[in-house]
C-alpha cells in the first residue's frame, strides 16, 4: 500500500474511486488496486457513465444485442450499469466482509430526472436495490427535499444509502434526520440495523468554484469557503451521532452515517491538486476521488488528520462572506440546482448516445430488426433460454431417437468451466514436447477435429506472432489429395516432428489413410504419435496397443463442431504456446453472459441466432462472410458449425466463406453479411452494402483471445437458429449417405482394378457442358464448386476467380469446398439442405499417386472414390451435378476460359 494511503487509511478515512467504467472491470486494474488496499468502494454517476460510455467502444458488444432486440436506451443503459455494479460489488466483496461490511461499497444513481419526485425516487431505489442484489450495493439518492422522504423510507426498507448533492449545512441536518428516522423506523418495525449503511456526501469544490466567482481576484478567503463548509459539517456530524437518541440505535447494531467528502478534485489549477484530500481527513470519513486526484494523493499528498483543525477559522471565514453579502444559503441552493441539473443533462446526453449507437446497430438489420425483436419476446415468453441450459431436447425435435442424441451431445455449454479442469495435463504436456525440441507438429483429421485448431494456429499468427515465441509450428493435413500428403510428409519429416491423430469417432476414413502412411513413414514409432478421440474408440485402443506417446480423451457428451473448446481444439492450442486459460476465460465471458436468468434481449448468442433464423425465414438464407485478414479463418470453422446443424429437412441457412466482395449491386434480396472486424478493412463496403438495403452484422473481434467467445457466442447462435427453423442442431443425417457410396467405390476398385466415373465431363467439353448447365441456375439459388483438388494457393487462387465469374454470369452465390475437407462441413447441407444448389465437381488425375499401406488402393484412388460417392450420393438427392475432369493438374487456368 501506498505510504500516503496507508496512513490515512490509519486516521480512519477511506479512499473510494470516483470512477467506474466496464475496461476497468475486465482488465484487472480495479481489481488491482483493491488488492494494493488504495480504494476501499466505488462511486458513480450519470457524468460517469457518460464518459465510460461516449468514450470508448468498450460496451458495444454488449449494447449492440439490446439494440437489436429492439430495447430503448434507458433499459440498455440500467442494463449496463447494472452489469458493472455487480460486478464491482463482487470484486469488493472480500473487503466487505472482512471489514465486518465497514466498506467495499458500490454506488449506483437513481434517474436524476427523478430528484423532485419522492414516490419514483422510491420505486426505483428498491427496483435497483433487487436487481443488483448485492449486500455492498449503495443506492444514491439526491438531497433534493423530495430526496429527503425517499432516503428515510429507504433506509427503514433496508437499503444501503449514498446521499447525494449535499452542499448546505441545513440540508446536511436533514439528511442525517432522515437516515436516523429511517433507523427508528425500522427498529420499531423489528427488523435489524447491523447490515444498513449510508454516507453523506457533501460536495466541496464546486461551493468554491462558485464563492470565488464572487471574490476579487487578491481575497484572502479564495479557496477557503469549501473546507470551512466541509469541516463545520463534520463537526455537526460528531454532535449528531452521540447522545441518547443515537445510543439507543447503536446498541441495536446501528452504523454511524459517516460524511463523504465528495466533488474533490481541484476546480482552480492555482489550488494544490490534492486541497481538497489534505485538509479533510479524519475519523469515520470517506474521501470520493476521481482517478487524477488519487495519482495526485499518492504522489505528494499530506496525510495527517485534519477535519478538525481551525473550527473557528471557518465560522470565521463565512461570517465575513455574509459581510461581503456572499450568502452560502444561497451559494448553496444554486449549487443544489445546478448539480440537479447538471446530472440530469449528463443523463439525458447519455441516453442520446445509447440511442445513436443503438440506431446505427439497429441500421444494421435494415428491414428485419422489427420482426426480430417480436422473435426475441416470443422466445423469451417461450421460456426458451432457461429450456437450453436446462437440456430441453424438445426444442429441437419431438423425435424420441432424436432426443436421446440431443441428451448426449450439449456438454459444449460447460465447455468453459469443465476444460479448465483438464489445463495442467495439456501445458505440461506442451512444455515436455518444447523440452525435447519439437519443433513442428502435424494434426491429422477431418473437420470438427482439426477445424478449430487451423482458425487458432492461423489467428495467432496473424494477430500475436510473438506471444509464444518457444512454441511449435502447426499445420493441419485434412486431405487425401496425394500431392498435399506428399507435402506434409516432405514438411513434417517423423525425426524432427510429432503427430496428432485427431478423430472423434476413432474410425474417419481419411484419419485411417493418413494414420497408416505416416506410421510407416516413421518406422511405427509410438513416440511420435499422440491421439485426440473420445473414450472407447478405436483409435483410443489402437494408440495405446501401439505405445502412442499420449492418448487424451475429449468430453463425448460434445459433438465434433461444438468441439473448439475441448481437447479437440485446446490441445493443439497448448502446443502453440497459447494462453489457454485467458482463452477459456473469454469464453467463459460470453457463457456468463449466455446463461439462464440472462434477459432474453441481452443474450448476445440467443440474439445472434434470432437474426440468423428470421433472416433465414425471410429469404436472406445466404450468410455472407467477411473477415478482415487475421481473422479470415474463422470463417471456415463457422461454415461447419452452421452448414452440417441446420441443413437437413429441407431447411438451413448456407454459409458463404471467402467468396470475393463485390459491389452491393451484386448481391439479391438472397443474403445477409456478417464482418467479423478487426481493423477495419471493410468499412467502406460495409457502409455501401448496408445503404444498398442489405443486413451486416458488425461484430468486432479485439484480439486472438476473443476467439474463445466467438466459439462459445456461435454455438449458441447456431442451436437456437435451428430451434427457430425447426431442425436438430446436433445430427447429420445425410453425412453417412456420401461415405457410404465412397465405401462402395472403393470395395468396386478392389473387386475391379478400376473406379467407374460415371457421368464425367472432359475439359474439351467444358465450355459447352458448363453454359448449358449454368442456364439451370435461377436467382435465389447457389453455385458450389466442389474440387478434389491439392488445397493449395494457385489452385484457391484460380478457384477464386472462377467462382466470380460464376457469380457474374448467373448472379447466385458461391460456395468454394475442397474434397474431402467439405464432405464433413457442408456435405451434410448440400443433400439435407433447401434443394436450390447447383453442385459443380471437378476432379483431376494426380502427378503422382501415393500408396496407402495396407490397403489395395492409393491416396488418389481414395479422393477420386470420395469425389464419385458425392457425385452419386447428390444425385440421389435429386440435385443438378455437374462432374468436370480435368486432363491435367494444370487444366485448372483454363478452367476460367471455359465460361
Amino acid at each position: 500500500m501506498n505510504e500516503n494511503i496507508k496512513i490515512l487509511t490509519a486516521l480512519g478515512q477511506s479512499l473510494w474511486y470516483d470512477n467506474i467504467e466496464r475496461r476497468l472491470l475486465e482488465n484487472g486494474q480495479l481489481e488491482a488496486m483493491i488488492a494494493r488496499g488504495e480504494v476501499r468502494g466505488v462511486t458513480s454517476n450519470p457524468s460517469i457513465f457518460k464518459q465510460a460510455i461516449a468514450n470508448s467502444s468498450d460496451y458495444d458488444s454488449a449494447l449492440v444485442p439490446m439494440a437489436w432486440s429492439g430495447w430503448d436506451a434507458e433499459r440498455i443503459f440500467w442494463q449496463l450499469a447494472v452489469e458493472d455494479i455487480r460486478q464491482a460489488c463482487d470484486l469488493f466483496k472480500p473487503l466487505y466482509d472482512g471489514s465486518g461490511a465497514g466498506d467495499g461499497f458500490v454506488s449506483l444513481e437513481v434517474n436524476p430526472l427523478l430528484a423532485n419526485d419522492s414516490q419514483g425516487t422510491i420505486m426505483q431505489v428498491q427496483e435497483l436495490w433487487d436487481r443488483v442484489d448485492r449486500p455492498n450495493l449503495m443506492v444514491k439518492i439526491p438531497a433534493t427535499p423530495q430526496g429527503i422522504p425517499a432516503i428515510r423510507t429507504s433506509i427503514a426498507a433496508g437499503v444501503n444509502v449514498n446521499v447525494t448533492l449535499i452542499f448546505s449545512l441545513e440540508r446536511y441536518h436533514e439528511v442525517m434526520e432522515a437516515y436516523l428516522a429511517g433507523l427508528e423506523e425500522r427498529l420499531a418495525a423489528g427488523q435489524p440495523l447491523e447490515r444498513i449503511a449510508s454516507v453523506a456526501s457533501f460536495f466541496v469544490s464546486r461551493v468554491d468554484t462558485k464563492v470565488d466567482g464572487r471574490l476579487p481576484e487578491d481575497s484572502p478567503l479564495r479557496g477557503r469557503a469549501a473546507i470551512a463548509n466541509a469541516r463545520l459539517a463534520y463537526a455537526a456530524f460528531q454532535e449528531t451521532f452521540k447522545g441518547p437518541r443515537w445510543e439507543a440505535l447503536e446498541a441495536h447494531g446501528a452504523r454511524l452515517q459517516r460524511p463523504l467528502w465528495a466533488s474533490t478534485s481541484t476546480k482552480n489549477p492555482a489550488y494544490v491538486d490534492t486541497l481538497y484530500v489534505d485538509n479533510l481527513i479524519g475519523a469515520h470519513t470517506v474521501n470520493t476521488v476521481p482517478p487524477q486526484t488519487l495519482e495526485a494523493f499518492r504522489d505528494h499528498g499530506s496525510a495527517r488528520e485534519t477535519i478538525t483543525w481551525e473550527l473557528e477559522r471557518a465560522c470565521q471565514d463565512l461570517e465575513e462572506l455574509e459581510r461581503l453579502d456572499i450568502h452560502m444559503k444561497q451559494v448553496t441552493e444554486e449549487l443544489e440546482h445546478e448539480g440537479v441539473k447538471a446530472f440530469a443533462d449528463a443523463f439525458t446526453e447519455l441516453l442520446g448516445t445509447i440511442e445513436q449507437r443503438g440506431q446505427a446497430a439497429v441500421d444494421q438489420l435494415g428491414y428485419l430488426a422489427t420482426s426480430v425483436s417480436k422473435r426475441i419476446a416470443e422466445m423469451e415468453a417461450q421460456s426458451v433460454p432457461e429450456r437450453l441450459w436446462k437440456g430441453d431436447a424438445s426444442l429441437w425435435t419431438e423425435d424420441p431417437v432424436g432426443q436421446e442424441e440431443v441428451g448426449r451431445r450439449l456438454g459444449w455449454l460447460d465447455l468453459p468451466d469443465s476444460s479448465a479442469n483438464a489445463l495442467p495435463a495439456w501445458r505440461e504436456f506442451s512444455k515436455k514436447v518444447r523440452r525435447e525440441g519439437i519443433q513442428r507438429v502435424l494434426l491429422l483429421g477431418m473437420g470438427g477435429s482439426s477445424l478449430a485448431p487451423e482458425v487458432l494456429s492461423n489467428t495467432f499468427a496473424a494477430l500475436q506472432p510473438d506471444a509464444a515465441q518457444d512454441a511449435t509450428c502447426l499445420a493441419v493435413l485434412d486431405s487425401t489429395d496425394p500431392a498435399q500428403v506428399a507435402a506434409a510428409a516432405r514438411d513434417f519429416p517423423p525425426d524432427k516432428s510429432l503427430y496428432l491423430v485427431s478423430s472423434k469417432s476413432g474410425g474417419t476414413a481419411e484419419v485411417q489413410a493418413l494414420l497408416a502412411y505416416f506410421w510407416e513413414l516413421s518406422g511405427g514409432e509410438g513416440a511420435r504419435f499422440v491421439a485426440i478421440t473420445d473414450p472407447g474408440t478405436p483409435l483410443e485402443a489402437l494408440a495405446r496397443e501401439r505405445s502412442f506417446r499420449d492418448v487424451f480423451l475429449a468430453d463425448a457428451q460434445v459433438g465434433g463442431r461444438f468441439s473448439a473448446l475441448s481437447a479437440f481444439g485446446l490441445v493443439p492450442g497448448a502446443l502453440l504456446g497459447l494462453d489457454l486459460e485467458r482463452l477459456l476465460e473469454r469464453a467463459g465471458w460470453m457463457k456468463v453472459q449466455c446463461e439462464d436468468g440472462v434477459p432474453a434481449g441481452r443474450n448476445p448468442g440467443l440474439v445472434l441466432g434470432a437474426v440468423l433464423a428470421d433472416s433465414t425465414l425471410q429469404g436472406r438464407d445466404k450468410l455472407t462472410i467477411l473477415a478482415d485478414a487475421p481473422l479470415i479463418s474463422f470463417g471456415a470453422w463457422l461454415e461447419q458449425l452452421i452448414a452440417e446443424s441446420s441443413g437437413k429437412d429441407g431447411k438451413g441457412l448456407l454459409p458463404v466463406d471467402r467468396e470475393p466482395l463485390g459491389p452491393a449491386s451484386t448481391y439479391g434480396a438472397d443474403r445477409i453479411f456478417v464482418y467479423l472486424r478487426r481493423s477495419g478493412e471493410y468499412d467502406d463496403q460495409v457502409a455501401a452494402l448496408m445503404a444498398g438495403g442489405h443486413p451486416v452484422l458488425v461484430l468486432p473481434v479485439s484480439d486472438a483471445y476473443d476467439l474463445g467467445a466467438e466459439f462459445y457466442r456461435w454455438e449458441v447462435a447456431t442451436a437456437v437458429t435451428c430451434h427457430i427453423l425447426g431442425v436438430n442442431a446436433f445430427d447429420q443425417p445425410d453425412v453417412e449417405d456420401a461415405k457410404q457410396h465412397a465405401r462402395d467405390k472403393i470395395s468396386e476398385y478392389q473387386r475391379e482394378g478400376r473406379l467407374d466415373e460415371g457421368e464425367c465431363i472432359s475439359m474439351g467439353n467444358a465450355a459447352s457442358a458448363l453454359k448449358a448447365f449454368l442456364k439451370a441456375a435461377h436467382a435465389g439459388e447457389y453455385i458450389a464448386v466442389n474440387a478434389f483438388l491439392p488445397r493449395t494457393q494457385p489452385f484457391i487462387n484460380n478457384l477464386q476467380v472462377f467462382r466470380v465469374a460464376l457469380r457474374e454470369q448467373t448472379g447466385c452465390a458461391t460456395t468454394l469446398g475442397f474434397g474431402p475437407r467439405y464432405l464433413h462441413s457442408t456435405g451434410q447441407f448440400h443433400k439435407g439442405g433447401p434443394a436450390n444448389g447447383i453442385f459443380l465437381l471437378i476432379t483431376a488425375d494426380p502427378r503422382q499417386d501415393i500408396d496407402v499401406p495396407e490397403q489395395r488402393f492409393t491416396f488418389g484412388t481414395l479422393q477420386r472414390a470420395q469425389a464419385l460417392g458425392d457425385y452419386e450420393a447428390l444425385k440421389g438427392r435429386g440435385r443438378r451435378v455437374l462432374h468436370l475432369h480435368l486432363s491435367n493438374l494444370n487444366d485448372i487456368e483454363r478452367l476460367h476460359d471455359a465460361l
